[in-house]
C-alpha cells in the first residue's frame, strides 16, 4: 500500500517536469508499477493459498469429526451389559482411538483458530464456524466420558459376576469332592459288607450227604472193612456229592427212608431222627451245638 501511495505522488510530481525529464521518470515509474502489479499479484496469489490451506483444514477438521461422531453413534447404540469380556475390551480400545482422535482435532481446531486470527481472511463467519466446531467437540467429549463410565460400570459387574461364578465353582468342587469321597466311601463300606457277608456265609455254609451204604463207598465218604470201625471221609471224598446248604436255616432234611443213620460226628441231643408215615427226617433242633465239630453230616439210609 505504501508503494502505490507513493507511485500516486509521483505521478503528480511527474506533470510538471520538462518533456525530457518527463520521458524518463515515465519510463521509471512504468517499471515500478510493473514491480507494485508483481507485488500485488503475489500477495493476492499468497492470500488465496493461505485461504484455501485455512479451508482445506477447516473442512478436514469437519469430516474428522464427523468420523468421530460415527463411531460414537455405533458404540453407544451397543448393549454393554450383553457383550462379552473381549468385545467390551474392543470397545474400550475403540473409545480410546476416539478420545486421541478428539484430542488430535482440539489441537488441530485450535493451531486453525490462531492461523485465521493472524490471517486477513479472518471474519466473523470463520469463527462462529470455528464455534460450532469446538461445541461439537465438546459434545463429544461428553459421549466419550459416559461410555467410559457405562465401560467401567460394566467391567465392574463383570468382576462382580466373575467373582460369583468363582465362588459358586469351588463350592461346586467341594461339594463335587464331597460326593465323591461318599462315593468312594460307600464303595469301601460296600465292598466291606460284602466281604464281611461271604465270610459269614462261608463260616455258615454246610454240606450233607443222604445215600446209602454202597453210595457213600463209591463217593469215597465211607471207608468200611472186615472187622473194622467205619471211617467217615477219610482221604480223597468227592465233595461235589454232597448238598450245600446254610446251617442257619437248615433245620430239617427229608431221609426218604423208614431207617437212617447219622454217620458223621454230631453232639446228642441237638438232632432228632422224626417219622412221617413210613420215611424218616433229620430235625436239628439245636443248630450251634450240631455243627460244633463239623460242617459236614453224613446219614446212612436202608
Amino acid at each position: 500500500m505504501y508503494k502505490i501511495k507513493y507511485f500516486v505522488i509521483a505521478m503528480v510530481a511527474l506533470a510538471v517536469l520538462p518533456a525530457c525529464q518527463r520521458a524518463n521518470k515515465l519510463e521509471q515509474q512504468a517499471a515500478w508499477q510493473d514491480s507494485i502489479n508483481a507485488e500485488l499479484q503475489d500477495s493476492l496469489a499468497t492470500a488465496t493459498a493461505e485461504k484455501d490451506s485455512l479451508m482445506a483444514l477447516m473442512n478436514d477438521i469437519a469430516d474428522g469429526m464427523t468420523q468421530i461422531k460415527e463411531m460414537q453413534d455405533i458404540i453407544s447404540v451397543e448393549n454393554l451389559s450383553g457383550e462379552t469380556p473381549d468385545r467390551k475390551q474392543q470397545l474400550r480400545n475403540d473409545i480410546l482411538l476416539i478420545q486421541q482422535s478428539v484430542n488430535d482435532h482440539k489441537k488441530r481446531l485450535a493451531d486453525l483458530e490462531r492461523r485465521l486470527k493472524q490471517s486477513t481472511n479472518y471474519n466473523a463467519s470463520m469463527q462462529r464456524s470455528l464455534d460450532r466446531m469446538k461445541q461439537q467437540l465438546e459434545t463429544q467429549q461428553r459421549t466419550i466420558d459416559d461410555l467410559t463410565q457405562q465401560l467401567a460400570k460394566a467391567h465392574i459387574e463383570i468382576e462382580s459376576l466373575n467373582r460369583s461364578v468363582d465362588s459358586l465353582n469351588v463350592v461346586n468342587q467341594a461339594v463335587v469332592e464331597e460326593k465323591n469321597q461318599a462315593q468312594e466311601e460307600s464303595k469301601r463300606l460296600a465292598e466291606k459288607s460284602d466281604r464281611l457277608t461271604e465270610e459269614v456265609t462261608e463260616l455258615n455254609t454246610c454240606y450233607y450227604v443222604v445215600g446209602s451204604e454202597k453210595e457213600l463207598k463209591d463217593h469215597k465218604i465211607i471207608e468200611k472193612g472186615f472187622l473194622r470201625k467205619t471211617k467217615i471221609m477219610n482221604g480223597d471224598f468227592e465233595k461235589s456229592y454232597f448238598t450245600k446248604a446254610d446251617r442257619r436255616t437248615l433245620s430239617e432234611i427229608p431221609l426218604h427212608s423208614h431207617k437212617a443213620q447219622v454217620m458223621s460226628n454230631h453232639p446228642k441231643g441237638s438232632y432228632e431222627l422224626v417219622d412221617h408215615g413210613n420215611v424218616k427226617s433229620l430235625r436239628i433242633v439245636d443248630q450251634d451245638k450240631f455243627w460244633e465239630y463239623s460242617n459236614y453230616l453224613v446219614v446212612k439210609v436202608d
